[in-house]
C-alpha cells in the first residue's frame, strides 16, 4: 500500500519533467556590438527570474538551455542591455540568434580628492616641511643641460622610442622605394658633421 502511495506522488512529477524535457530549446548564436559586428567577449547572457544563464566566449559565442516563454537577457560591460522572449509557440529544439549590442557610455561625477582636509592644513604641512640643502643641491645638478645629455647618451630607448625609431626608419624605406637613396658625399652639412665627429675623436679606437 505505502509502494503504490509513492508511485501516485511520484509519476505526476516524472510526467511534468518529461513534459519540460520535450520543450526544451537548445538557444545559441552570437553576441556582437551594433556598429563594427565585433564579437563581444565573455558577455552576460541569463535566463530572467530563474538566475541561471552562460557567458560567451572570446569570440562572442554561446549556448544555452531554455523554454518557450523565457526572457533571456544580453548584458556586457560597456553596452545597453537587451532583452528578448523566446515564443511560446517555438516547437523546435534549436533556436539561433545574432543579438547585437549598443555601446553605452556612463558619465561620472567629478570627484577631486584632497589629502587635507582644508587649506589651513595644508598650507601649516607644505610649510612645515624640512627639506634638506644637500637634496637640492643633487636635484639641481641632475637637472643641468650636460648631465641630461651625458645621462641620455648612455640611457637605452624605451618602447615609445623604439616604436618610434622603428617607424621612422621603415618610412624612410618607403619614401626612397623604386629609386636610389641620396648620397651624403656632397652634402656639405654631412661633411660639417664628420668633421665635428673627428674632432671630438667618435672614431678613435676605445
Amino acid at each position: 500500500m505505502k509502494q503504490v502511495f509513492l508511485l501516485l506522488c511520484v509519476l505526476p512529477a516524472l510526467l511534468f519533467a518529461q513534459k519540460d524535457e520535450d520543450r526544451l530549446i537548445q538557444l545559441s548564436g552570437l553576441v556582437l556590438t551594433s556598429d563594427s559586428l565585433i564579437g563581444i567577449p565573455y558577455a552576460t547572457i541569463i535566463i530572467k527570474h530563474e538566475g541561471r544563464g552562460t557567458l560567451s566566449n572570446y569570440d562572442g559565442f554561446f549556448s544555452l538551455v531554455v523554454l518557450p516563454g523565457d526572457s533571456v537577457k544580453f548584458s556586457a560591460v560597456g553596452f545597453r542591455p537587451e532583452i528578448i522572449a523566446i515564443p511560446d509557440t517555438f516547437s523546435r529544439k534549436k533556436y539561433s540568434v545574432i543579438q547585437l549590442l549598443t555601446q553605452d557610455t556612463i558619465y561620472l561625477p567629478e570627484t577631486i580628492i584632497y589629502p587635507w582636509p582644508t587649506k589651513e592644513e595644508f598650507r601649516k604641512a607644505f610649510l612645515s616641511l624640512n627639506i634638506p640643502d644637500d637634496d637640492l643641491e643633487r636635484a639641481r645638478k641632475n637637472l643641468e643641460r650636460e648631465r641630461l645629455k651625458e645621462i641620455g647618451s648612455v640611457m637605452a630607448m624605451d618602447a615609445n622610442e623604439a616604436t618610434d625609431y622603428y617607424f621612422r626608419t621603415e618610412a624612410q624605406k618607403f619614401y626612397y622605394a623604386g629609386q636610389m637613396p641620396p648620397q651624403n658625399i656632397f652634402n656639405p652639412f654631412a661633411w660639417a658633421q664628420f668633421i665635428e665627429a673627428w674632432k671630438r675623436g667618435d672614431f678613435r679606437r676605445k
